[in-house]
């Protein structure tokens, strides 16, 4: 029998719409999914017949209590060069393939401005009040003038401070490795991590998800913000301590925030944050655009492609190294 590969959660059924995966006929079968499982025995059996699976990083977890139980595996390709939701230790010691993609496009960082254009001109309150026929409710907050505060000026935190020019902010800047130099090549100050939550009307996060990041911004550094600050996060949920973020939303320590992740995704229907009406919410749609999607597809298939064909270290590789996954190295 052909290899069997599964392409899981593809939300928006467009897999097949970015990659011709009828090059694969012939060679392996192809089944997309576009629901996402979180429980771990339901994925396992959904999954348990497959040799090789497509993912959309990190919207299904594979720990190695997952992997383990799934014996006939032998290739995981993710969109983006690494996936911290992967275990490639377990994968390493399971012989299972690990590869990656290209990242295409700039949309976290336009995410990142379409949130503090909602959150400063109230868009979304606005748009549902003409809609049910009411005018001109609340008023909005210039930017010019404003103080933008980055967490993490890498390649998404510097466009977001490049383009904050164009609107007379000043922006400052912290990260735990960050340089005066640095920063001031983004256009940026460099401050301390808690000046900046002090000084700031909107703080942005842009770090990566990790041991030193995993809950930065808890009660204590939510408590620093203005009352008529706006907190920002498109880059993981668990950096921010999510039960902190609501009850400083419920007891209006802040003013508001736009949230492109969060703690569990797809977000609980029945979760706080969907009823604080002080939010901007989208369904982590940062790396959810046209340009990104024709990159992670079309190369998920060029690595099965590899993959079937043996092809060599250079182009596939299974490593625990996130950052020598196939392509190109992890800006």
């Amino acid at each position: 029998m052909n290899p069997r590969v599964a392409v899981l959660d593809d939300y928006q059924n467009v897999a097949g719409s970015y990659a011709d995966w009828d090059r694969l006929k012939g060679r392996a079968e192809v089944t997309t999914f576009a629901d996402h499982l979180a429980d771990e025995d339901a994925l396992v059996a959904r999954l348990a017949p497959f040799d090789a699976v497509a993912l959309m990083r990190e919207r299904t977890p594979f720990p190695r209590r997952v992997l383990e139980r799934l014996p006939n595996l032998k290739l995981i390709t993710t969109s983006g060069m690494w996936n911290a939701s992967v275990d490639l230790a377990a994968c390493e010691e399971r012989g299972i393939v690990v590869c990656g993609t290209q990242t295409g496009g700039g949309g976290t960082a336009q995410v990142t401005w379409a949130l503090i254009f909602a959150l400063a001109q109230q868009i979304t309150v606005v748009d549902r009040d003409v809609r049910e026929g009411r005018w001109q409710t609340g008023v909005g907050d210039e930017l010019a003038g404003k103080t933008l505060g980055l967490i993490g000026l890498g390649r998404v935190g510097s466009k977001v401070a490049r383009a904050a020019a164009a609107f007379d902010m000043n922006v400052i800047a912290w990260s735990s490795n960050m340089t005066a130099e640095r920063a001031t090549a983004a256009g940026a100050k460099l401050v301390g991590r808690d000046e900046l939550l002090a000084q700031a009307d909107y703080v942005s996060v842009h770090l990566v998800l990790g041991d030193r990041s995993r809950g930065l911004l808890g009660t204590a550094e939510l408590g620093l913000m203005k009352p008529t600050a706006y907190l920002i996060n498109t880059s993981r949920g668990p950096i921010v301590d999510e039960a902190a973020l609501i009850e400083a939303l419920q007891q209006g320590r802040i003013a508001g925030a736009g949230l492109d992740v969060f703690d569990v995704e797809p977000l609980p229907a029945d979760h706080p944050l969907r009823r604080l009406p002080n939010t901007v919410l989208t369904p982590h749609i940062g790396y959810v655009s046209k340009a990104s999607y024709a990159v992670f597809y079309s190369q998920m298939l060029e690595d099965i492609e590899a993959w079937l064909a043996g092809a060599p270290i250079r182009q596939i590789l299974s490593t625990v190294m996130p950052n020598k996954l196939a392509h190109e190295p992890k800006p």
